[in-house]
């Protein structure tokens, strides 16, 4: 399926700058009923994913700004004193809930590409007192670290909104050490259904039509020079279409293997 990169980033883009806008004015309604990142509600996608002990040692608004379809913390299995990159951070509820994790010997950054969520965060952390967590402007496609640079990497239904996945996937190979780990929470589809089938079940900016399906993630993480990957179904969110875990593995002995124009400078953070 042919698409427009730019265009598709643009309806990406404007659908959570309105609702970042939603949460900051707390007009939750506004925001679908608690997720824009799909036309389902209800206990598909959102804060309801998280259990109520997490969702209650954050600000309200880091939880209402809550669009994704699991919780990538629960799985990454975080250690303290490592260093976290979260792809998609939206209103940093991920962000947060890592901090707490990896303690004040770890860091984690947060990435997203609309400044009204990235404002949205940093106030966030600023009200729940967190100090090793950073937030990052750019794309999930050039990612602003160095290679080798996170122990995780972690992401909560963002990778599906890509219209370039291969790179996506390139990049956090590119930026996790050797032995470091995926650990993301995504709308991934059966292998059965095409792209047109997918789009039929809604839209890419509603994390649908953009999934990737099951083959197709394995393949494309292993292509990166991931192993271990393991894709696993949670829960349907439309017919054939799953939130799914999706872990991978970055081999003790990888050596960097940057493309070309891959950017390896630091990073611009608050």
């Amino acid at each position: 399926m042919s698409v427009d990169a730019e265009a598709l980033r643009e309806e990406v883009r404007a659908r959570y700058a309105q609702a970042a806008q939603a949460v900051s004015e707390r007009d939750a309604a506004s925001c679908g009923g608690g997720s824009c990142c799909a036309e389902t509600t209800g206990s598909l996608f959102g804060a309801g994913l998280y259990d109520a002990e997490q969702r209650q040692a954050l600000p309200e608004a880091a939880a209402l700004a809550s669009l994704g379809c699991g919780d990538p913390t629960a799985v990454a299995e975080l250690r303290e004193g490592e260093t976290v990159l979260d792809l998609g951070s939206g209103g940093g509820i991920d962000v947060l809930l890592s901090a707490r994790r990896v303690g004040p010997a770890g860091v984690v950054y947060g990435l997203d590409m609309t400044e009204e969520m990235l404002a949205l965060a940093r106030r966030n952390r600023q009200e729940a007192g967190v100090t090793n967590a950073h937030f990052l402007r750019g794309t999930i496609e050039d990612i602003p670290l160095p290679a080798e640079s996170v122990d995780v990497v972690i992401s909560n239904c963002v990778v599906n909104l890509s219209a370039d996945k291969a790179r996506v996937l390139a990049e956090i190979a590119r930026v996790l050490a050797p032995g470091g780990r995926l650990g993301i929470s995504d709308v991934v589809a059966e292998d059965h259904l095409s792209a047109a089938e997918r789009t039929e079940r809604g839209g890419w900016a509603g994390c649908i039509a953009g999934a990737l399906s099951r083959s197709e993630y394995v393949a494309g993480l292993e292509g990166a020079g991931l192993v271990d990957v393991e894709v696993s179904f949670t829960h349907e969110v439309a017919d054939g279409m799953h939130g799914a875990i999706v872990k991978a593995r970055k081999p003790e002995a990888a050596r960097r293997q940057l493309a070309p124009d891959a950017a390896s400078g630091g990073c611009a953070c608050c």
